[in-house]
């Protein structure tokens, strides 16, 4: 007897397994946005991708239990479900954005309201699928199939999330290309059962007006961006991009109140062009006029070149290692007319080395040493920044310093964070380091704290280079001096194993922000 032949593939069956994996990888990629956006604003990027990751799980569990109550009708209740999840996930950078900049007070309800609510739509998703399917796939052959192409679907965007679509298009282009994604799939079930739909043409015009609506937010993604970020920088802005690290925003002010540019990470101030000099005379010099004739010198961090200027004013400097993490940063502030005005041309110096990599890693890997080592990081707001501020970082720190050399490190505000900036001074002093703490007033920041570390003793320069808008040799002995609001208090070693820093920074900073 001849044996029957295979059966191929069901045209539904193949349609819907494709349709398994966009749901997939749509859910996905509005789980990461919104931990991404939670990221940004709240800070603390370990916590908020676990609470999210958490509350979308728990929504899934809740959307799946739900599913069971759907008995008849299921292709239209899949077409009403994806037209659903195309809206509220496509839409949720747009949503999140807009309540930051309007309605800050309730973007933590509005964050984990949509994280459930599209949660409990994508676990709703995947059991109609399979119940569709069962009609034509026998259930072993069902499971491993509808497994596979969700697997497929979040490996794809997990990897192409980070790569590709944040740093080409941003989060809210992104958000809004893949609700049209999910409103395709609507479309798609909508001509696979024709046949079957009672009501084809409502469902027919929701699908329109669907892919109309995020096809038009795709379209004007440019101006809901500029409208966000307009009602969140008081200055206009003049730069703006999504890199794979962070969201670099440059603003700027003609007028008379406080004039020039200013830079944000993150929607944190990093410097304001008309005070920027006092922050970098102060992180700079102290360091390098002890030291007498530095030759060669690294900067941690800093890729905006304001440091590098600084430091270029020291003719017995032979070489300088720029070591930071964003290339688009050194790009940006090398390449600008207006941006390299500001740092003096220092990013095209033939003094400068610039190498784009992480700062712990470069440590570890290197094998220099530096007469002069200047740490700019951002303030550790989240355990990511937070590791290059702790006992393994200056270990290596100190490993990388010559003899008779000094490193140099911003420390945050040991007024409005006492207890940060004393942790980071008793984590360095573990590391074996003797330190020197001070302090500068900066208005754009108010009272700004650096730790000067060494293997010899911190004494007083002598002079400094001439040209200093802010230091002299007169008022430097000052910013050494800590009245008793800023005084030292017992602190903990900051360790990649407990990052006491980060939490205890954001419980200070909070209180500004409450």
């Amino acid at each position: 007897m001849r044996e029957p032949a295979a059966r191929g593939p069901h045209p539904t069956e193949v349609a819907l397994l494709a349709s398994v994996f966009v749901v997939a990888a749509c859910g996905l990629l509005y789980e990461l946005a919104a931990g991404a956006i939670a990221s940004y604003v709240l800070g603390d990027s370990v916590l908020q991708f676990s609470t999210i990751i958490g509350s979308y799980l728990f929504a899934m569990g809740i959307g799946s239990y739900l599913s069971r109550f759907f008995d008849r009708q299921l292709p239209a209740h899949f077409l009403r479900i994806e037209l659903l999840v195309a809206l509220s996930g496509g839409l949720l950078p747009v949503a999140l954005f807009l309540a930051n900049a309007y309605a800050p007070g309730a973007f933590r309800w509005l964050l984990y309201g949509l994280v459930l609510l599209v949660g409990t739509l994508v676990g709703l998703e995947i059991p109609l699928v399979m119940r569709i399917l069962r009609r034509n796939v026998q259930l072993k052959e069902l499971v491993s199939q509808v497994l596979t192409f969700d697997y497929l679907g979040a490996l794809a965007v997990s990897l192409a999330f980070p790569l590709l679509l944040v740093p080409r298009l941003g989060l809210i282009r992104t958000g809004l290309l893949f609700g049209l994604l999910n409103a395709l799939v609507a479309v798609w079930a909508l001509w696979l059962f024709r046949h079957e739909l009672r009501q084809w043409g409502a469902h027919a015009m929701a699908c329109a007006l669907t892919v109309a609506l995020l096809a038009a937010g795709l379209a004007g993604a440019g101006q809901i961006t500029t409208l966000t970020e307009d009602k969140l920088y008081a200055d206009r802005v003049v730069f703006a991009e999504t890199t794979p690290y962070q969201r670099i925003v440059v603003t700027h002010n003609p007028g008379q109140g406080r004039p020039g540019h200013r830079l944000y990470l993150n929607g944190n101030l990093q410097f304001a062009e008309r005070d920027e000099y006092r922050y970098h005379e102060a992180l700079v010099h102290p360091a390098m006029a002890a030291h007498g004739a530095p030759k060669k010198v690294a900067v941690l961090g800093g890729g905006d070149g304001m440091a590098v200027r600084e430091i270029l004013k020291y003719p017995s400097v032979e070489s300088i290692t720029l070591v930071e993490l964003d290339p688009a940063m050194t790009t940006l502030f090398r390449d600008q007319p207006e941006l390299a005005a500001l740092n003096g041309g220092a990013l095209k110096s033939p003094k400068l080395t610039i190498v784009n990599t992480d700062a712990f890693r470069w440590l570890e890997q290197s094998e220099d040493s530096f007469d002069v080592i200047v740490v700019d990081f951002p303030d550790p707001t989240n355990f990511n920044i937070g590791k290059l501020y702790t006992l393994s970082f200056y270990a290596l720190l100190e490993q990388r310093l010559s003899a008779s050399g000094y490193a140099v490190i911003q420390t945050t505000s040991p007024l409005v964070a006492r207890q940060s900036f004393w942790t980071v001074v008793q984590t360095i002093e573990a590391a074996g380091l003797q330190t020197a703490p001070y302090h500068a007033h900066v208005p754009s920041f108010g009272e700004w704290g650096f730790v000067i570390a060494s293997r010899r003793p911190w004494r007083l320069p002598i002079e400094l280079p001439p040209g200093l808008r802010y230091l002299t040799p007169a008022t430097l002995p000052l910013l050494f001096d800590f009245p008793a609001d800023m005084a030292r208090v017992p602190a903990q070693v900051n360790r990649l194993s407990n990052q006491v820093l980060v939490h205890s920074y954001e419980t200070e900073w909070g209180r500004v922000h409450e």
